[in-house]
């Protein structure tokens, strides 16, 4: 900021201790309506013991953690409010943490603390998968995803990883994907933006690099039924013009490398009337190409006989026992031919 003054008032009525979780990539359970419990994230906490110490109140707008390790390293501080959380998180002033929030947020005058687009679950009908769980599509719920007010930054479009799987700087970079080492619930896995058909930012998945589990990390409330993955770059394709449906991001990107932009991965096996009506709504013919495995098989039967009433439905195998990610350029180009390159 030009300015050296700094309203720290402002700032903690703005900014929400939701916003800055998300901001982190740390999910935390709702155990009430105003509460929030999970692992605490602060780096001082140091007790393998109380696993479960950080809450935040979210009509507060507070958070505490009752490890006495952690408080300790805070000279007997248990909690404070999201300045406090900020300056314990990047080790540094109160006033340094203001200025974080103030870049990170983009803050105006009209943004209010507690904005829906920030709750980690307001679906008080149905369970949410606690921080650590791997994302799974939770019914047919027609809560939207709510576009984030941040990006995360220093991700890593040329880290070895993405060369074993075949995927090149230039396609990570079109992608946004790549290794983070930031702070938060997705440090230390490869990050995949995922952005809504108009194109706005809803989540991040993390990819683990080392065989950690779970292998693929969603926010808690992140809905994929909601979305069909890469739609959004798919605008000047044109609705005549096939789109090719896979399970998974890299197979996304695998088949992107190959030539073929217009793909889409439902992120799973199945697909959700939201998916449907999308793929209904941009495109007349779609190109199905599932993993080579049974459940592969049987989702693409099921798929097919779902989209068949509205779009021309094309199911191409792929070899048994495989996934599009691990096939060769050439193998993709030669499964694929025929189909029209946009």
């Amino acid at each position: 900021m030009a300015s050296d003054w700094v309203d720290f008032r402002a700032v903690k009525q703005t900014v929400s201790m939701e916003m800055v979780l998300s901001h982190y990539g740390i999910a935390l359970r709702r155990v009430f309506s105003s509460r929030l419990r999970g692992r605490c994230p602060l780096p001082m906490h140091s007790s393998n013991e109380s696993s479960q110490s950080f809450a935040v109140e979210t009509n507060k707008n507070a958070w505490a953690c009752q490890s006495d390790s952690c408080a300790g390293a805070r000279s007997g501080r248990i909690g404070g409010n999201v300045l406090d959380f900020v300056a314990a998180m990047e080790g540094c002033s109160i006033r340094e943490a203001a200025l974080k929030l103030h870049r990170w947020f983009a803050l105006r005058s009209a943004d209010r603390v507690g904005d829906p687009a920030w709750l980690i679950s307001t679906d008080k009908k149905k369970s949410v998968p606690e921080a650590g769980h791997s994302g799974t599509a939770i019914g047919e719920c027609n809560v939207e995803n709510k576009p984030l007010r941040f990006e995360l930054t220093g991700i890593d479009h040329s880290h070895p990883y993405l060369a074993t799987r075949g995927i090149s700087r230039e396609t990570a970079k079109t992608f946004g994907i790549g290794a983070f080492s930031g702070r938060g619930l997705m440090s230390g896995r490869v990050v995949v933006p995922i952005h809504d058909h108009a194109g706005e930012l809803v989540a991040y998945a993390g990819r683990s690099l080392k065989g950690e589990k779970p292998r693929y990390l969603f926010p808690c409330g992140f809905r994929k039924s909601q979305v069909l993955f890469n739609l959004h770059r798919l605008a000047d394709c044109g609705r005549h013009s096939p789109v090719i449906v896979v399970e998974g991001f890299f197979d996304c990107l695998k088949i992107h490398e190959a030539g073929f932009p217009s793909v889409v991965a439902l992120m799973g096996t199945a697909l959700s009337g939201v998916q449907q009506k999308l793929l209904e709504d941009h495109f007349s013919s779609v190109v199905i190409l599932l993993d080579g495995d049974e459940p592969g098989r049987a989702a693409s039967s099921t798929i097919g006989d779902q989209l068949i009433h509205k779009l021309f439905v094309r199911i191409v195998d792929a070899p048994a026992g495989l996934q599009p990610d691990q096939l060769s350029v050439h193998d993709i180009k030669l499964l694929l031919r025929g189909i029209a390159r946009t």
